[in-house]
C-alpha cells in the first residue's frame, strides 16, 4: 500500500477525483473513505475536514494533503497528528479561480454595478460614471500564493494596488505594508478591500469595527478567505452607517449561511456560496503524485504548513 491515497473529502465529486487520478496518476491507488474501510495501512490522505476517529485509525500515515488553500479547519482538530507533514493545496487552477473571482468582484465594486441594477429595476435610463482604474486603490490583505497572483492581475488592469502581509513583500507595482504598525496606513487609502489572509489566532476577527473605521468612507469589502476573519455584526453596523457602501462575502462563520441570516436581506451585500475558487482534481492529482514521489525518494516536500504560523 506504499502508494495508496485515502480521499476523505470528495463528497459529490468522488467520481471526478477517481477519474482524475486514473488518467493523471494511475500509479496512485485511490480509496474513498467510507464506513468499514480499513485505513490503518494507508500512508497518504487528502482531506478537507476529518471525520471523527480518522486520524487515530491511520497508524501508517506519512503525509496529510489539505484539499483547499487554507488549513485552519485541519489545524483546529486536536486529534490531528503533530508529527506528520501537513501540505497545503497549491495548484494553478485553484489560483486562477481565485484571481478570476477577485478581479470580477473588484470590477463589480469599482463600477458600482448596484447603481445600474437599481436603474434597471425601475426602467430608468440613468447616467452612470466611474473613475479610471488608475484612480481607484485596491488593498489586498494577504500576499501569499493567491494574494500575489490577484495583485498582479489587478495591476495589469491598471488599478493602484497595495498589499498588507505579516512579513515584508516586494511585488512589482504594488505598494507593500506589513505588520500591525503599518495596517492603519494600508487601510487609509484602500477603497476596495480584499481579504485573502490565512485564518490564524492573530487574524481571526480582523475585519471588525475598528478596521472598517480606518477605511475611506464608502469603501467596499470583499472577503474570500475565511468566515472567521469577519465580525458579522460589525459589518452590518458599518454598512448601516454608510462607512461601508457594499460588500461581497464568499465565506461565513456558519456554512451554509442560515436562511434567516440578516445578510440575505442586506442591501448591497452580495453572497456567493464558498465557491470563489475550487480545487481542480486533474491539476491536484498531478501535484499530489509528485509529492508522494518526493516522499518515497526521501526528498523535501513542497508547501508544508508551518504549524507555528498556521499556514
Amino acid at each position: 500500500m506504499s502508494r495508496t491515497l485515502l480521499i476523505a473529502a470528495a463528497g459529490e465529486r468522488a467520481e471526478s477525483w477517481t477519474k482524475a487520478f486514473a488518467e493523471i496518476a494511475p500509479e496512485i491507488d485511490v480509496r474513498m473513505h467510507g464506513p468499514g474501510l480499513d485505513v490503518s495501512r494507508i500512508p497518504y490522505c487528502l482531506v478537507w475536514r476529518a471525520a471523527p476517529g480518522l486520524w487515530p485509525a491511520m497508524t501508517n500515515l506519512k503525509i496529510i494533503f489539505g484539499l483547499g488553500a487554507g488549513v485552519d479547519r485541519l489545524l483546529a482538530d486536536p486529534s490531528l497528528p503533530r508529527d506528520v507533514p501537513l501540505v497545503r493545496m497549491v495548484e494553478p487552477e485553484l489560483t486562477r479561480g481565485m484571481v478570476e473571482y477577485v478581479l470580477w468582484q473588484c470590477l463589480f465594486h469599482h463600477r458600482k454595478v448596484w447603481e445600474l441594477e437599481a436603474a434597471q429595476s425601475c426602467a430608468t435610463w440613468r447616467p452612470h460614471t466611474y473613475p479610471a482604474p488608475w484612480e481607484r486603490t485596491i488593498g489586498i490583505m494577504g500576499l501569499g500564493e493567491l494574494g500575489t497572483a490577484a495583485a498582479a492581475k489587478l495591476v495589469e488592469f491598471g488599478f493602484k494596488v497595495r498589499g498588507w502581509s505579516r512579513s515584508p513583500k516586494a511585488l512589482p507595482k504594488v505598494e507593500s505594508f506589513q505588520g500591525a504598525e503599518q495596517l492603519p496606513a494600508f487601510l487609509a487609502a484602500s477603497e476596495i478591500l480584499v481579504c485573502l489572509l490565512p485564518l490564524t489566532p492573530e487574524t481571526r476577527g480582523i475585519l471588525n469595527a475598528s478596521l472598517f473605521a480606518l477605511l475611506p468612507r464608502g469603501a467596499s469589502v470583499i472577503n474570500a478567505a475565511r468566515g472567521g476573519h469577519l465580525v458579522e455584526a460589525d459589518l452590518s453596523a458599518a454598512m448601516a452607517s454608510g462607512q461601508i457602501t457594499a460588500a461581497t462575502l464568499d465565506v461565513f462563520e456558519t456554512e451554509p449561511l442560515p436562511a434567516d441570516h440578516v445578510f440575505w436581506s442586506t442591501e448591497r451585500l452580495y453572497i456567493t456560496p464558498h465557491n470563489a475558487s475550487i480545487t481542480d482534481p486533474r491539476s491536484a492529482a498531478w501535484r499530489i503524485s509528485r509529492q508522494i514521489a518526493k516522499c518515497e525518494a526521501g526528498e523535501e516536500l513542497d508547501n508544508v504548513v508551518d504549524r507555528a504560523r498556521g499556514y
